[in-house]
């Protein structure tokens, strides 16, 4: 990596890995061990942007429509998502998230966090926290600046 001091590419390294690390120990805490990724991640989608179409679905998800509605079967069987009519175009379907499912995130956000809160006040100072809040921030400033361009 021509250009790139040695400082930086450590420090990518460094994020890559513990962040790999964190998700695999916060996935493991989820209550989604029944659930596949692409169920996991269709379920995060709708709470995160609302409801959508099957196809809408398949296009952000990026897999075929006959995949989805494998997917969204599960998920219906489930009882985690409902399908109604488009209040907009009744002719079509609209995906949401049942009660039932959004509590199912909430619960399992909830306790990723938990752990994650006493983790952290277990294992590192004040200081030590004050450092990680800050650090993440940098991160995050310099993910949206290259983002941006």
């Amino acid at each position: 990596m021509a250009g790139v001091s040695e400082s930086a590419v450590q420090a990518a390294s460094q994020v890559r890995v513990v962040f790999g690390r964190v998700k695999r120990r916060l996935k493991a805490l989820a209550d989604t061990d029944d659930l596949t990724p692409s169920q996991s991640s269709v379920l995060s989608r709708l709470d995160k942007e609302g409801p959508a179409s099957a196809s809408e679905l398949a296009a952000a998800e990026r897999v075929r429509p006959q995949s989805m509605a494998a997917i969204l079967a599960g998920l219906r069987e489930a009882e985690l998502i409902e399908r109604n009519p488009d209040p907009e175009d009744g002719r079509r379907q609209v995906v949401s998230l049942t009660t039932v499912g959004r509590n199912r995130l909430q619960g399992d956000r909830k306790v990723r966090q938990e752990w994650l809160a006493e983790t952290l006040q277990e294992h590192c100072t004040e200081s030590e926290r004050q450092t990680i809040i800050k650090a993440l921030a940098l991160l995050d400033h310099a993910i949206e600046a290259a983002t941006d361009r």
